[in-house]
């Protein structure tokens, strides 16, 4: 099996990547569809990545009827530890009415099932940007073959009904199979060895070149929601993963000023209960954070109950909100997220955060990080007037992030 020779450097040793679900969907998508439209078998096909990165991917099965053709490639994770290295996963193109790509999951996709998802109840779970690299890549093989009619894709993975058992799918309203996901097209291993030793070395790094106020973030959508929305300068920030309590150490350590820490509320919500390594693993506690401050505003059962049994953070949001008690439910939450954060980095460091949502809204702030914000990075207070938090707690974004 060809391999990705893209590499994470962690001390002493190189960690290769590799490639996510969605990538592997389109990379099938475009052997199937080369099969169909020109008749042609390819032993590999090259999709181009959302993170730049090209992946040459080999196809592993092809077959070919009467207005179909089905081919499969095989899942590679790199280092990383994913329960679905090494699954098959197929594409089914055919020819559909129309001049549309129409894109739909077959056996081991699991269905969505509860709102608050990426995808509307009733649609695959197959994420936006696998659903745009599979548009993508049924296109080009489309204008390669001159052919001007509709398609319709549909994405596999026979052993993803087992393997959706090993997962929070069914937590999380989605029934039948695994989820086709990646937002930059590469599966970065997750050893947590080596993410514990680059958040240190790039702190170091932000230390050693002079820099003594940091901005931080668990992963991509924190980090567009700080350049997009709040104007921040991102192409120093740190990237934490899931280990914020050993970024707030070692920053403490190195003795930063101050942390601005911007994230999805998946993940920072969980810091008001103290949960300082927020993957899912780990500990979850979403619900339960939003409850008890629910209840500690007055809710009634119904609406605790709504909340702990919401699917996602943002619906447990959307039942809030129902209810009239999102802005008082949040100003306690954040103000709990700072105590415990200030208790985890000390009196020396000033540390404050920024909770957004999958929407690229604003969920709350600390109470200080406007002020730091606007101290520290140098934004024009004329420009946050939109993110107060509670009037309005919920912003509708101008434009949508990349």
């Amino acid at each position: 099996m060809r391999r990705l020779e893209e590499f994470v450097p962690t001390g002493k040793r190189l960690l290769r990547c590799g490639y996510t679900t969605g990538t592997c969907a389109a990379a099938a998508t475009r052997a199937a569809a080369d099969l169909l439209l020109g008749g042609v078998y390819v032993p590999a096909v090259e999709v181009r990545t959302p993170a730049d990165i090209s992946v040459c991917v080999d196809v592993e099965k092809a077959e070919r009827g009467d207005g179909w053709a089905r081919c499969a490639v095989r899942k590679d994770a790199g280092d990383d530890p994913d329960i679905t290295n090494g699954v098959m996963v197929y594409a089914t193109v055919t020819i559909a009415d129309g001049d549309q790509i129409h894109i739909d999951g077959g056996e081991g996709v699991g269905r969505v099932t509860k709102p608050g998802l990426d995808q509307p109840v009733g649609a695959a779970a197959i994420n936006s940007v696998p659903r745009q690299m599979i548009r993508a890549c049924a296109r080009e093989a489309a204008q390669a073959h001159g052919f001007v009619g509709g398609l319709s894709v549909v994405v596999s993975i026979p052993e993803g009904t087992s393997l959706a058992r090993r997962t929070f799918n069914p937590r999380l309203g989605i029934e039948g199979g695994i989820s086709v996901l990646g937002t930059t097209g590469i599966v970065r291993p997750m050893s947590e060895d080596a993410l514990v030793s680059s958040i240190r070395l790039e702190l170091g790094m932000r230390q050693a070149q002079g820099d003594w106020h940091v901005l931080v973030s668990p992963g991509n959508l924190g980090l567009s929601f700080a350049r997009e929305r709040l104007g921040l300068p991102t192409e120093h920030a740190v990237s934490c993963s899931n280990y914020v309590g050993e970024a707030l150490d070692e920053a403490a350590r190195l003795g930063f000023r101050s942390l601005l820490l911007v994230g999805h509320a998946g993940k920072l919500v969980k810091l008001a209960a103290g949960i300082m390594n927020t993957h899912s693993r780990m500990a979850d506690g979403r619900a339960e954070v939003l409850a008890s401050h629910a209840a500690m505003a007055g809710a009634t059962r119904e609406v605790i109950l709504s909340v702990m049994n919401a699917a996602t953070t943002d619906a447990m949001f959307d039942v809030l909100r129902a209810g009239g008690l999102a802005d008082v439910v949040l100003r306690s939450v954040m103000a709990r997220m700072a105590d415990v954060l200030s208790l985890r980095a000390g009196d020396a460091m000033r540390v404050e955060a920024v909770m957004c949502c999958c929407d690229a809204s604003l969920v709350g702030m600390t109470p200080g990080a406007q002020e730091l914000m606007q101290d520290v990075w140098g934004v024009n207070p004329t420009t946050m007037e939109d993110f107060q938090v509670g009037e309005p707690l919920v912003v509708v974004p101008e434009r949508s992030m990349p």
